[in-house]
């Protein structure tokens, strides 16, 4: 009879055990927050790239810290291959694409963007001491420019195009990492990105007088999810109104460029 009852004691805490553990999985299931999973360029500054404590850092990062504290979403910073950022959407191994990334035809026709939050254009940016000054003393000269980036477009829509030699790097940094060398005698970029980058080497580059077309940043979603995409679009109108984006605008850049 002790025996039983002992059994009996046993299979009731064990019981109540598994009850517990179950209870507190699914309170924790309950409790998780959805996953933003941002793709970006870790190699893109200041939008998103990685510090000297190797961690990811950034415009977009910030912006995007912000958006999914108030949305109560856990951010998950996903570096991704440029060049593939759209199959990476669609496969949904992530969740956005949010990094600097240009509004064209082409790309509104495959992903739904969001409204603009940067105003940008192309620039042409050498070397201090280079020769060139204007679109048309590129004729000749090797220019570099990051694989799949708007740039690339932007280039190629201009007759000068025809007349130079197009280098292509996995990103910008490479890009102007040769330029810098003497690989390549020029690189096109974005204008935010450059600025940035003078900003921090004052007697390295110097951007030339002619630009490309006006352009704007906006943030990529899957091909018709706009529920999120509204969400997160009135996050930022609401950090536009407060002063949220303004204040982390001038961390990064000296001064507020958000577009609104």
């Amino acid at each position: 009879m002790k025996k039983f009852i002992l059994l009996t004691m046993i299979a009731a805490a064990l019981f109540t055990g598994c009850k517990k553990n179950a209870d507190n999985a699914e309170n924790n299931a309950a409790n998780e927050k959805p996953k933003f999973i941002m793709g970006l360029d870790d190699s893109f500054p200041p939008m998103g790239f990685r510090d000297d404590n190797n961690e990811i850092v950034g415009f977009d990062v910030d912006l995007a810290k912000e958006v999914t504290k108030r949305l109560n979403m856990e951010l998950v910073l996903q570096p991704i291959d440029w060049a593939s950022k759209e199959l990476e959407l669609s496969t949904g191994n992530i969740t956005c694409i949010w990094n600097g990334l240009s509004v064209s035809p082409e790309r509104e026709e495959a992903m739904t963007l969001s409204k603009p939050y940067l105003a940008n254009k192309m620039i042409i940016i050498t070397k201090t001491d280079s020769p060139l000054n204007k679109k048309a003393d590129l004729e000749g000269k090797k220019v570099g420019l990051q694989t799949g980036s708007t740039a690339v477009e932007a280039l190629e829509k201009d007759p000068i195009s025809k007349k130079l030699t197009q280098i292509t790097y996995d990103n910008n940094v490479l890009a102007l990492t040769d330029l810098e060398i003497g690989r390549v005698d020029a690189v096109v970029m974005d204008e935010v990105v450059a600025r940035y980058m003078l900003n921090k080497n004052k007697n390295t580059y110097k951007i030339l007088n002619d630009a490309f077309n006006k352009e704007y940043y906006a943030i990529a979603f899957k091909k018709g999810n706009t529920e999120l995409k509204d969400k997160v679009e009135k996050v930022l109108a609401e950090m536009n109104a407060d002063g949220t984006s303004a204040e982390i605008s001038k961390k990064w850049f000296g001064e507020d460029i958000v577009y609104k």
